[in-house]
């Protein structure tokens, strides 16, 4: 290293320069040695002074050819590098040997699975309500995006906990936390193969029917409410914890105005009286009590 330092005068910019200045001086010093011997004693040949510089000129693009050749594993390491620095990925490099340029590059895949692990961590806690376990707002509307290019139909639905808040308030937020839980789990449980569930804040559920109709939408969330009145999730003045839902279908209309309508109904469905589902149709709301 000290070295390294020491000789950095030296094509300040440029490693492999530097290499080759060294290189020039040493397979040099043959021909240096010849010629000062050659000027003392006089004895001088031309003849092997040309041939002895011919074989220094040929030494010298062998050693050229060489050290760029032996620098490129050096520089495809500095790439991949600068690729995990910018948030990419790398594919392997060829580690087997054991010198230290093998060491090098196996310390680049090292580092570049643990950075691909780290990221997949990353993107996963981005995405992941870290209370429920289901998706949050964020990867459900990741996911969503990557669903509609192939299916542009289903219904969208929004969940809200009724008084939830009386649960926090009565049974600490420990217990309320609880009860998200429950709830994220016999939701996902309800939910056909390839349905979407998350957390969209607080109390607040969405749920992705791929290809369902309302109708459809609704038998589930029915079955889901009357099982959670069998089985309650908490107790609150002798009756079950229940939800209230709003749900809309999307078509070729946009997801978000398809989102904001399930919102309206959800806050229909609160205000009349809870504990039941609100369908949206655009051109009017139907309320399915759940009781």
């Amino acid at each position: 290293m000290r070295f390294y330092l020491a000789s950095s005068f030296v094509f300040p910019r440029s490693f492999r320069l530097r290499l080759f200045a060294i290189c020039f001086v040493a397979t040099h010093v043959p021909l240096l040695a010849y010629v000062g011997w050659g000027a003392a004693t006089g004895r001088l040949a031309l003849a092997e002074f040309l041939l002895l510089l011919l074989a220094t000129v040929v030494g010298m693009g062998i050693a050229l050819f060489g050290i760029g050749a032996l620098l490129a594993p050096i520089h495809v390491a500095r790439d991949a590098l600068a690729t995990l620095e910018q948030g990419g990925t790398v594919a392997p490099l060829p580690a087997d040997n054991e010198d230290v340029i093998g060491n090098l590059l196996g310390s680049v895949n090292r580092a570049a699975s643990a950075a691909d692990a780290r990221m997949r961590e990353l993107d996963l806690a981005a995405k992941e309500d870290m209370l429920t376990g289901v998706r949050n707002r964020r990867g459900f509307l990741a996911d969503i995006a990557d669903f509609l290019p192939a299916e542009r139909r289903g219904t969208i639905a929004l969940l809200d906990l009724d008084q939830f808040k009386s649960v926090n308030d009565r049974f600490g937020h420990d217990e309320g936390d609880r009860v998200l839980r429950d709830f994220a789990a016999r939701l996902s449980s309800e939910l056909r193969r390839g349905d979407l569930v998350a957390r969209w804040g607080g109390e607040e559920f969405a749920v992705l029917f791929r290809g369902a109709t309302e109708e459809e939408a609704a038998r589930v969330l029915t079955r889901v409410s009357q099982r959670l009145i069998a089985t309650p999730l908490a107790v609150l003045d002798g009756q079950a914890v229940t939800f209230s839902a709003g749900i809309c279908r999307f078509g070729g209309e946009g997801l978000e105005e398809a989102i904001g309508c399930a919102d309206e109904a959800l806050y229909e469905a609160k205000e009349n009286g809870r504990n039941r589902i609100v369908r949206a149709n655009r051109g009017g709301q139907q309320v399915l009590p759940l009781s």
